[in-house]
């Protein structure tokens, strides 16, 4: 598994797809487990991987996130909820014509963070292996359109900063918040605690205390393989044949969400006067994980993305579980047993 799992990060690396640690163990997890010779992922490894993840995310982000918010308050407020309305809009158009099982397809449209719309969708019902599936083909989409824009707009690539100067105190300060976070998280039993406790832990520390926190990019490549593993090992035969049967609908699904936040992205380059590859990036539903990526390697507003990307994530963490309870009761539940029933072969 760790061999299939580096071939295929490093293909997708050579690609320049995005999140390819977390990728390329996810495929070889489900290839394997759909030839029946799953790995078992333990659970303590699987909720510390999830801290990990949690405790980056903190790490991103900075007070200048925060002033860039607040300067232009009316651009963020219009941009978030002009593509947080689109996906809902998508997501209950999915859920109606009962594609997917229960509010799979509303968790698989939320633009917020793929890894983190993934772990949380299982905590609120959802079926992780559809949701995973509609996230990141999403940011596979998301990521092809963005190099096609970026090459037809002549914007230069940034150089890629490998080199890393790390302190002992902020890694050991970053493994107890992961760890400890998780194993809070979910003695608690908030959903999805393994990754949010520790985020929340980690923002405090470092915006709250000034604290570092800092972890070495093969420590973030182990906890994605990890998260990946742990996800891609839930695949079976009978899964992975009905996301086939219902690729077209969700592929037309996303390139419709993403024509409509191009839309936006238009909209949004001559109100804030910025690029339109930033504009782009900044609306894009990829997910902040994934567009931070891609917008590290491109010469944009970086702080401009980041801002919007952030401002969306928190949107959909506070709004997504009471809105995925919301748009599920408008939904007709007539059928919904029939689809995971489908899925499961019976």
């Amino acid at each position: 598994m760790a061999l299939l799992s580096l071939v295929f990060g490093m293909l997708l690396t050579v690609l320049r797809l995005p999140a390819a640690p977390l990728l390329g163990p996810l495929g070889a997890a489900v290839v394997l487990a759909t030839r029946g010779d799953a790995v078992c992922i333990p659970r303590w490894a699987f909720l510390g991987a999830q801290g990990v993840v949690g405790v980056m995310i903190a790490s991103y982000l900075s007070a200048s996130i925060f002033h860039e918010m607040a300067a232009s308050w009316p651009v963020f407020v219009a941009g978030t909820f002009s593509t947080l309305s689109a996906a809902a809009l998508l997501g209950w158009l999915l859920t109606r014509s009962r594609l997917l099982p229960g509010n799979t397809a509303i968790w698989g449209s939320s633009p917020g963070a793929a890894t983190v719309m993934t772990l949380m969708a299982e905590s609120y019902g959802a079926d992780m292996r559809l949701v995973a599936f509609m996230q990141y083909l999403r940011v596979a989409c998301c990521a092809v359109i963005a190099a096609v824009i970026a090459r037809v707009a002549g914007t230069p690539s940034a150089p890629l900063v490998v080199a890393q100067t790390l302190s002992w105190q902020g890694i050991l300060l970053a493994l107890v918040t992961a760890l400890a976070g998780s194993a809070l998280g979910t003695r608690l039993r908030v959903p999805a605690g393994g990754l949010l406790v520790p985020m929340g832990i980690g923002m405090t520390a470092r915006l709250g205390a000034h604290l570092p926190i800092e972890q070495p990019h093969l420590l973030l490549v182990a906890a994605y393989a990890l998260v990946g593993w742990g996800i891609g090992m839930r695949f079976t035969p009978d899964v992975l044949a009905y996301a086939g049967r219902v690729f077209p609908r969700v592929l037309g699904s996303i390139l419709a969400l993403i024509a409509v936040c191009g839309g936006f992205a238009l909209i949004l380059a001559r109100l804030a006067h910025v690029d339109l590859l930033t504009a782009y990036l900044a609306t894009s539903p990829g997910g902040a994980d994934s567009v931070s990526i891609i917008a590290s390697t491109t010469k944009v507003d970086m702080p401009f993305v980041i801002a919007m990307q952030v401002a969306r994530f928190f949107c959909v963490l506070v709004t997504g579980p009471a809105l995925a309870r919301f748009l599920s009761r408008r939904s007709s539940g007539k059928g919904q047993r029939d689809v995971s029933q489908e899925i499961h072969g019976k």
